[in-house]
């Protein structure tokens, strides 16, 4: 039991040493410490510190480890594509997260108001601007997937509030399928309802911050091909 206990001690000092060291990084390097084994170390963990809970969950699993070469050249990638989304979309939030591969990722989160009206489906004008932008940024992008994530408040009932999330999302989807994503590059639409919060729904503007529409730009198997020839 002692052997047990010094060995989750050791394991937990290096991951709070390895995702100190990432916190001070851009992408390149976080890309390179993870890419190069610092992913299998901390796997979830670090998706979770760094994305919410959902950070761990997102990008299709590419397979065979990935070296620190070829994560340090997406980090590069995730760097420059992550600043050009956020100047072209100032009605978005736009930051990093860690894909479940331990490579770069981003995430953009839409807030319901700029999105949708009270309790609907339809994209609001403001919306259909802001989308068209992020669709103009990523339909070339052929080493980006794309998982799309729809969240609300915990008003109503789980069911309801399922079917809202769900149809939220699809509507982001039909409206980049209709700017010119390719529906493979789409590889997750789902309706979280109100089980992944990022705020209180104790008032008012928690509730805002909690409904919204996350969309997760990971590395695909393209992008790693990419950066493992040199290409990327």
């Amino acid at each position: 039991m002692r052997t047990t206990k010094l060995s989750f001690a050791a394991f937990a000092l290096a991951a709070i040493f390895a995702f100190a060291s990432c916190a001070s990084m851009n992408n390149t390097g976080r890309g390179a410490l993870l890419g190069g084994g610092g992913g299998a170390l901390l796997g979830a963990g670090i998706g979770a510190l760094a994305g919410g809970s959902q950070g761990a969950a997102v990008g299709a699993a590419i397979g065979a480890g990935v070296g620190a070469g070829t994560g340090a050249l997406i980090g590069h990638r995730m760097d420059k594509k992550q600043e050009e989304i956020a100047q072209a979309i100032r009605d978005a939030e736009v930051e990093q997260v860690i894909d479940e591969n331990g490579l770069q990722a981003i995430k953009v989160t839409f807030a319901d108001g700029i999105l949708f009206g009270f309790n609907s489906t339809a994209l609001s004008t403001a919306a259909q601007t802001a989308l068209a932008q992020f669709a103009g940024q990523i339909s070339n992008e052929q080493g980006l997937d794309i998982t799309i994530l729809g969240n609300t408040d915990n008003i109503g009932t789980h069911a309801v509030n399922q079917r809202i999330s769900l149809e939220r999302a699809q509507s982001v989807q039909n409206f980049l399928l209709g700017r010119g994503v390719p529906s493979a590059r789409i590889i997750a639409v789902q309706g979280l309802a109100f089980d992944n919060p990022i705020a209180s729904n104790d008032t008012e503007a928690g509730r805002a911050k909690n409904r919204r529409v996350e969309i997760f730009l990971t590395a695909n198997a393209h992008m790693v091909r990419q950066a493992e020839a040199g290409t990327l």
